[in-house]
Parts: structure tokens; sequence; C-alpha cells
């Protein structure tokens, strides 16, 4: 299984402690096998044993639950490295052994294995749906890839219908209506493809229709595999069917970027087209003006996605006035993509156009993209409205507040730690969000924040406790070096 690129492993349930194999049997969890159990006395070697065993265990997991117990065994295998007397690398020495540093990148890549093997979540496919749903809106498509991408949007609505429940599909029908009014005008004409009977609007109204079915279906990860596979697959094809539709601007443009130098770099490529090769070559030379050249030149959905991924990639490198304005633009117009790069810059530019996007309690996933990238900038500005999202009450609390939480901690400004502490204190809120306001407060790093934390180690939730625990180990190394 796959992660999409919002994780829901972060909103799973309470995970079972290392060794809790047998009650996680009893309560009906997958279980193949009982769960390792670390080393009393740690060393480099047992940690490395107890790595293994737990490689081993995530190599039979097939459910999110199983997946829960492999992240909470690499937890406790974390603390048994911060607790493990390792012998210290010889700073003088750049080849030196580091065992700490080692088990910690041992840890690191097996947690990026958990994430992977996570999913795919119905969430997956609303984030299709809607980047597809954007390329119809965003792109000027000629009269045949209008056509066509009409016809790519019907055959998805006719595949979702089969798998989810389109209630009030009014809007999803209207475009198989206006899809077989233009087929019926082809036929009648027998010539090129009418481009006026499936208007873009209808084209998008239809796929926010099937996202929002898709959404309301609440589809589990393990229960509803199939599923989201189904519809994963036929968003593929609907993407597929949208770029096939598109057309590269004329030769003039190619001319036009000949003679700016855009395609100077190339050598011997083995990509194609040779926009991407060179694509390629211009983020590796850190050649931000080539980048934004071609995002502005070439129209089609494929190149644009290269180019903004290429800007992700590059983060701060890729910071320029001319990078900015551009990604501000997007910003502003609610453009998710644009706001995740912004964060990734560490644009503090940004911070007032993504605060007024906090409040947004109608669109979740842009609130989600709007706290992370808040959080990676570092914005003071953003604590006090991300410290009312907190208190807010609204039908997405659990899908935003653990990101409000986790972008709080981020930030690392002091004035967040009573509201945190306040949630981590609250019996009644989700353990989810409350272990996000412990990390948060883990991360401020204050003594009055790791004791609001680690009042909780000895809470009945794990994800909470856990938090709890690694702050009274924070406050004890801090008392041992006093």
């Amino acid at each position: 299984m796959s992660n999409g690129d919002d994780d829901p492993a972060d909103a799973s349930g309470e995970a079972d402690a290392p060794g809790d194999a047998e009650d996680a049997a009893d309560a009906g969890e997958s279980t193949e096998a009982a769960a390792p159990t670390r080393p009393d006395e740690p060393t480099e070697e047992s940690l490395n044993e107890y790595l293994d065993e737990i490689e081993t265990h995530l190599d039979g997991a097939e459910t999110e639950a199983d997946f829960d117990d492999v992240d909470a065994l690499l937890d406790d295998a974390e603390a048994g490295v911060e607790e493990a007397d390792l012998p210290e690398p010889d700073e003088d020495d750049e080849d030196a052994d580091d065992p700490r540093g080692d088990l910690e990148s041992r840890i690191a890549e097996l947690r990026e294995e958990v994430k992977d093997a996570r999913g795919p979540y119905g969430s997956d496919v609303v984030d299709e749906i809607e980047a597809a749903a954007e390329t119809l809106d965003n792109t000027e498509w000629t009269a045949d890839g209008h056509a066509d991408a009409a016809d790519a949007v019907r055959a998805f609505v006719d595949a979702a219908a089969d798998a989810v429940d389109v209630e009030g599909g009014d809007d999803a029908d209207a475009v198989l209506d206006a899809a077989d009014t233009a087929e019926a005008s082809e036929s009648e004409a027998g010539s090129e493809k009418p481009t006026d009977a499936v208007p873009v609007e209808t084209l998008v109204t239809a796929l926010d229709a099937v996202a929002n079915a898709v959404a309301d279906a609440d589809l589990d990860a393990d229960a509803d595999a199939d599923t989201i596979s189904a519809l994963l697959d036929a968003a593929d094809d609907l993407t597929d069917g949208l770029d096939a539709a598109e057309e590269w601007d004329d030769l003039e443009t190619h001319e036009q970027l000949r003679a700016q130098g855009y395609y100077d770099v190339l050598g011997h490529y083995k990509d194609y087209p040779v926009e991407w090769a060179a694509l390629k070559e211009h983020e590796t030379r850190g050649n931000v003006d080539m980048i934004l050249l071609a995002l502005d030149s070439l129209t089609s959905d494929f190149m644009e996605r290269h180019c903004l991924e290429a800007l992700e990639r590059m983060g701060k490198r890729g910071k320029t006035e001319a990078s900015l304005e551009e990604l501000l633009g997007r910003a502003e117009k609610r453009d998710q993509f644009a706001i995740r790069i912004l964060g990734k810059m560490a644009a503090t530019e940004a911070t007032e156009t993504l605060v007024e996007f906090v409040p947004e309690d109608s669109n979740p996933q842009l609130q989600k993209a709007a706290f992370k990238a808040l959080g990676e900038i570092g914005a003071p500005e953003a604590v006090q409205p991300l410290a009312n999202q907190l208190a807010a009450d609204s039908d997405t609390d659990d899908l935003v507040q653990p990101l409000a939480a986790r972008a709080l901690g981020l930030i690392g400004d002091t004035r967040a730690v009573d509201p945190l502490a306040d949630v981590l204190a609250a019996d009644d809120r989700d353990d989810d969000l409350r272990a996000a306001a412990g990390w948060a407060l883990r991360q401020i790093g204050t003594r009055e924040a790791l004791e609001a934390v680690a009042d909780h180690a000895d809470e009945h939730s794990f994800v909470v406790s856990t938090e709890g625990e690694k702050a009274k180990r924070s406050l004890d190394a801090a008392a041992a070096t006093a």
C-alpha cells in the first residue's frame, strides 16, 4: 500500500504498546506473531537485533492497526537508543563510527517504510479528483482537446459511479447528458468533435460531485481497499486522458525558448520531452529563472506540474523575488501546491496571505496546507489564529486541529504554551489532538512546556503517555547537566 500527500496515519487511533500483541489479537487486530520486545539493557548490538525484528514485523504488516503497532515499536526503539550508553564518535575523525547516529538513521528509514506502506486512503482519491478539476479549469483547451477532456471525465464519472454512491448526483449526471449531446452532434456532423456541448464549468462541477461523494463515503483503508484501488485506477485514467488531450504550444514557443537559452544546458539526454530534460538540468544548476520561463511559456499541465515540483524540491534555493511573485499570486487563488512550496521556501513574505486561510473551516484541505506552511515558515503572526483553531467547534475539527497544534510547535512561540497545555489537559478531547499538543509543547521546549507534558506520562492513552515520557526524559537530562 502507498501513502498520499496528506497522511491520515497522523489521525489514526491509539497505537498499542510494544508487547501487547496478545491483547491486540483479542481486540480483533491483525497480529500474525508476537511483537518483539526491547532488550532490558540496550546496546548497539541488541538494538540492531531489535530493529531486525521490527523490520520483520513490518514485512508482515497488512492493516492500519499493524502499521500503528510498528510505529509504536519504533517509538520504543527510539527510547532505547536514548537510554543506551553508546560511545560518542571522535569529532576529529570524519570516518569514526557513530553508533547512535547509525541507529537513529535506521529508525528514520523504517519510519519512512511504514509511511510508504500505509494507505491508500479515500483522501488520496479526493486529492486526485481535485487536481484533475484544477487542470480542467486552468487549461486553455484546443477544439479536439476540449472534447477529449469531456470524454475522459465522462469515463471517470461512469467508473466512480460503480464504486461509490454519488448522492445528489444531478451534477455528475449533467456531464454525462452533455457528453451524450456532444456525441450525438458529432455523429450528425460527421466531422470534428464539438467543443461547446460540454462547458468546462460542467466538467468541473461533475468532478466536484464525485469528490464530495468519495469524501462522504468515509472509506476505510482496510475494509474498503478494493474500492479505493478502483477509484485511484479510474483517477489515473482520468489524469492520463487529460494529459493526452493537451497540446504543446506551436513551434513559435519552442523557438522563443531556444532564443532565450533554455535548451543550452542539454547534452545527451534520455528524458522526453526535451523540455522536461532541460528542466531537470536547470533544477540541478539552480537556474530558477529558467524554471519560471518554462512555467510561463509551456502551457501543458505536465510541464506546469514538473516546474512546480522542481521549485518544491529546491526549497529555499528556489526562493527569488520572481519565484515569490509567481507563487504568491497562485497562493492568493488558494492554490494548495503553491502554498506548500512557499512553506518549503520558508517564505515569510507569504505569512499575511496564509494567515487569512487559517479560519477557512469550509475548506479543510486548504487549512491543512496553510497550517503546515505557516509552521515551516515559523510565522509568529500565526500563533493566535492557530490557537483559536484549537478552541473552534466545527465538523472538520478532527481533520485540522492536530495540524494546528503541530504548526504551533514548529513556530515555537511561548505564547502557545497555555492553549496547548489546556488542550492536553482536556480528557474529553480527541487523543490524537492531545498527543499533537504534547508534541508541540516538546518542540517549544521551555521548562513550563515540558512539565505540562510530563504530567501526562502515566496516561491510559499510549500516544499521549509517549509524549509525556519523552518530556520527562528531556527534563531529567536537563537536570543532570544543570
